[in-house]
C-alpha cells in the first residue's frame, strides 16, 4: 500500500474544491496527474463516470469509493479525500464525508489489485473509518491507510483457554457460501465480502465467501461447499462456475445488498433452507470451467479446444448461412462478382446476393482466428486473446486452416502462461498486461506459426483436404458411419462438438469432400430429436408424460439441428436412448456419404436444403435414420422388464396411475 498512495494524495479539505462527485473526482485525479501516476486526465475521469454511470458508489457509512481500470493510469493509485460537508455519491443514508477515488491501469497484476482488495475490506471496519475521520493531517491519514496506525478489525480481548466444565457439545452450525463480484472487480466485491462475514459471526452462521474479483479468485473447496446449507450470491456479474451451487437454497441479489443489508440475507438464506428450496444453476460457458486446479491435462485440454469451439461456431453460422442464402439467391458463380462496396444495383437481385455472400465470407473468414484466440483464452485468460488471433491469423495466411488454428491457440495459451510464471520488477507490472505480454507472446507465436510449425502444419491440412477430395465408395461410407456415431454419442458434448468442428474446418477451404462431410454432420445431428419425437408419437405408453411433452419441442429442434434436443429423453434412460440414436446416426451418415450429398451451410436444418447436393436423397438418408433410431427405441424399452409397482401393476400400468395421480403422491413414488 505504500507505493499506491503518498501524503500529496490525501486532500483533508475537500470542500474547498469540490461540492459534487464530479468536481470531487476532478480534485483527487489532479493530484494523481500531478504525480505521474494519471497521463490524461479528461480520459481517465470519462472512465470514472463511466463506472459510475454502472452503479453508484456511494455505500452506508458516509463512504464514496469511485473507482475504475483505465489506459490512462500508468499504476495503481488510491488517493483520500474528507469532506465536511459531505458530497452525494448515491448512497441510501445520505453524502459521503469519506471519499476514496481507487485507480487501477487497464491491466493491473494481482498482488496490486489484492491491496485495494484489502482497503476496501478495511473500510467496512468502524474502527478505521473512525480514525480517518479523526485525522488531524494528511501523514496521519496516510499512515492510517498504509496500515501504519492501526490494525482493522484487532481484536482486543485478552484470550482465554480456559473452557467451562460440564458444558454441552456446540450444535452444528448453519453453513453457508457466498460469492460476491462487481464489474470492475477492486472494490464492492471485497466489501460485499467483508460485510457478509461480519454478520454471518453475529449471527453465529459458518461462512465461506469466494470473491471473484480482479485479483482472481480461489473456488471453494468442494468439501466446503458439499456440507453448505445455503448459498448466497451478491453480484453484479455473471458467477463463475455456476453449476457447481445446483440443488441448494440460493440467494440472489446484487453486489450492494451484500454491503448494506447482509444480515437480511444470511436470514433469508435461513429461511429458504428451512422451506427446503433449492435452485437449479445456469450451464457455465466453457471459459467459466477452463482448467481446473484439480483437472488432469486431458480434462483441461478438452475445456480449452471447448472455449475456442463455443466461441466459434456463432461465427459459423452467421458467416455460413450467409454465405449458403448468397449461393440459393445468386446461383453457384456468385463467389465471381465483384466487390458491392464498388458495383452495387438496388433494383439487381445478383448484387444483393453479392452482399450477402461477401458478408458471410467476411464473418467466416474470423473462424480460425476466433478458434485461436478463444483457445488461448481459456488457458490464460485476456492475455491470451492478443497472441491467439495473431496466430489464427498467421494460420489463415499460411493456409494451416483449422489444424493450424488449433495449434496457434495452444501454443499462444502456453507462451502467455509461461511469461506470467516470470518474476517481473515492480516497475514494469502496470505495463504487463497491455504491453509486454502482447509484444512478447504475438512475436514468438508469429515466429513458431511462420517459421516453424506453420508449414508442416499446413502440409497436413493439404494432405487432409486431398484425402477428403479423394474419398468415394467404402472409404466414404466407412467416414459417415464414424461421424454419424460420434455425433450422436453425447449429444452436443464434446465428441460431438469434435465431429462437427471437424465438418466446419473444411469449409474454410471448401472441396467436393468437405462439403460431403459436412452434410452427413448435419444429417446424423438431426436425426436423434427426430427419432425421439417419433417415437414418443407411435408409441407413446412407453414414455412418461413428460417425455411425451419433450418429444412435441423435438420436432422442431431435430428439424434445426439441435441435437441437443434429445438430452432429456437420454437423461432419463441412456442405456437405451443413446444406443439407438448412435444406430441411427450411423446409418444416416453412411447414407448421406453414399449418395454424395453436399453442403454449404454449416447449420439450419431442414431449412437449408434448397441448398444441398442432391436434397431428394438427403432426406431419404435422415428418414433412414430417424426410421431406424425410432425402431431401435422403441424394441429396447418394450423390452425392459417391467417393473412392478406396490399395488402389483407392470410397470406401464403404473406410470399411467401415476400420471393421473396428484404430483404429491408422484413425488413420493419418486
Amino acid at each position: 500500500m505504500s507505493e499506491m498512495i503518498t501524503a500529496e494524495l490525501v486532500d483533508l479539505e475537500l470542500d474547498r474544491s469540490a461540492g459534487t462527485k464530479e468536481a470531487a473526482a476532478r480534485a483527487l485525479a489532479e493530484r494523481m496527474v500531478s504525480l505521474g501516476r494519471v497521463t490524461d486526465l479528461e480520459g481517465f475521469l470519462a472512465d470514472v463516470a463511466a463506472r459510475e454511470a454502472q452503479m453508484p458508489t456511494g455505500l452506508d457509512g458516509g463512504i464514496g469509493i469511485p473507482h475504475c481500470r483505465s489506459a490512462h493510469v500508468t499504476e495503481p493509485t488510491l488517493a483520500f479525500g474528507r469532506s465536511a460537508d459531505g458530497i452525494d455519491f448515491g448512497a441510501p443514508d445520505g453524502p459521503a464525508d469519506l471519499i476514496f477515488l481507487i485507480a487501477a491501469p487497464a491491466g493491473a497484476d494481482d498482488a496490486h489489485l489484492t491491496i485495494l482488495s484489502s482497503l476496501a475490506r478495511q473500510l467496512m471496519d468502524e474502527q478505521f473509518t473512525s480514525a480517518l475521520r479523526g485525522a488531524t493531517d494528511a501523514a496521519t491519514a496516510t499512515a492510517l491507510i498504509r496500515g501504519n496506525g492501526r490494525v482493522a478489525g484487532e481484536n482486543t480481548q485478552a484470550p482465554t483457554d480456559q473452557q467451562p466444565e460440564n458444558d454441552p457439545p456446540p450444535a452444528e452450525p448453519f453453513r453457508i457460501v457466498a460469492v460476491t463480484s462487481c464489474p470492475t472487480g477492486i472494490a464492492h466485491t471485497y466489501m460485499a465480502a467483508e460485510s457478509l462475514e461480519n454478520a454471518a459471526r453475529e449471527a453465529e452462521v459458518e461462512l465461506t465467501v469466494e470473491t471473484q474479483g480482479s485479483a482472481g479468485f480461489t473456488r471453494l473447496d468442494p468439501a466446503v461447499l458439499a456440507s453448505a446449507d445455503a448459498v448466497i450470491f451478491a453480484h453484479d456479474v455473471p458467477v463463475r462456475d455456476k453449476d457447481r451451487f445446483a440443488g441448494k437454497p440460493t440467494v440472489d441479489v446484487g453486489v450492494k445488498a451484500g454491503i448494506s443489508r447482509p444480515a437480511e440475507l444470511i436470514a433469508e438464506a435461513r429461511e429458504k433452507a428451512a422451506r427446503g428450496e433449492i435452485t437449479t444453476a445456469s450451464a457455465p460457458t466453457p471459459v467459466d470451467n477452463a482448467g481446473d486446479s484439480g483437472d488432469g491435462y486431458g480434462t483441461k485440454l478438452r475445456k480449452w479446444l471447448m472455449s475456442g469451439v463455443s466461441y466459434m461456431v456463432p461465427f459459423v453460422a452467421a458467416g455460413g448461412l450467409l454465405i449458403a442464402l448468397g449461393f440459393a439467391i445468386g446461383g453457384w458463380q456468385i463467389d465471381k462478382a465483384p466487390s458491392v462496396a464498388k458495383h452495387f444495383v438496388w433494383t439487381d437481385t445478383t448484387s444483393w446476393a453479392a452482399l450477402l455472400f461477401q458478408i458471410g465470407g467476411l464473418a467466416f473468414a474470423f473462424l480460425v482466428p476466433v478458434l485461436a484466440g478463444y483457445i488461448a483464452y481459456g488457458m490464460a485468460d485476456r492475455p491470451g486473446l492478443v497472441p491467439g488471433f495473431v496466430g489464427g491469423s498467421v494460420a489463415v495466411t499460411i493456409n494451416a486452416g483449422f489444424l493450424g488454428g488449433l495449434a496457434a491457440g495452444l501454443i499462444a495459451g502456453g507462451v502467455v502462461m509461461g511469461i506470467q510464471r516470470v518474476r517481473i520488477p515492480a516497475v514494469l507490472r502496470g505495463i504487463m498486461p497491455v504491453v509486454v505480454i502482447p509484444l512478447i507472446s504475438s512475436a514468438v507465436v508469429g515466429f513458431l506459426m511462420f517459421l516453424v510449425i506453420g508449414k508442416p502444419i499446413a502440409s497436413l491440412q493439404r494432405a487432409l483436404t486431398d484425402w477428403l477430395e479423394g474419398l468415394s465408395g467404402a472409404n466414404a461410407i466407412i467416414l459417415g458411419v464414424i461421424l454419424g456415431l460420434m455425433m450422436c454419442f453425447d449429444l452436443g458434448g464434446p465428441l460431438n462438438k469434435v465431429a462437427y468442428a471437424f465438418a466446419v474446418g473444411g469449409l474454410t477451404n471448401p472441396t467436393e469432400g468437405s462439403l460431403k462431410v459436412m452434410a452427413a454432420v448435419m444429417a446424423a445431428g438431426m436425426v436423434p430429436p427426430l427419432a425421439m419425437a417419433l417415437a414418443t408419437t407411435v408409441r407413446g405408453r412407453l414414455f412418461t408424460k413428460t417425455e411425451r411433452e419433450n418429444g412435441k419441442a423435438a420436432w422442431f429442434l431435430g428439424a434445426s439441428f439441435i441435437t441437443e434436443g434429445a438430452i432429456p429423453f437420454a437423461a432419463a434412460d441412456p442405456l437405451r436412448v443413446i444406443p439407438a440414436s448412435m444406430a441411427g446416426g450411423a446409418v444416416t451418415g453412411a447414407l448421406s456419404m453414399a449418395f454424395g450429398c453436399t453442403l454449404r451451410a454449416p447449420h439450419g436444418g431442414i431449412f437449408v436444403v434448397p441448398l444441398i447436393g442432391r436434397p431428394l436423397l438427403y432426406l431419404v438418408a435422415i428418414a433412414a435414420g430417424i426410421g431406424v433410431a425410432t425402431v431401435a427405441v422403441v424394441l429396447l424399452k418394450g423390452a425392459r422388464k417391467p417393473v412392478p409397482s406396490e399395488s402389483g401393476e407392470s410397470g406401464e400400468s403404473a406410470a399411467a396411475a401415476a400420471e393421473a395421480a396428484p404430483k404429491e403422491q408422484v413425488t413420493a413414488a419418486a
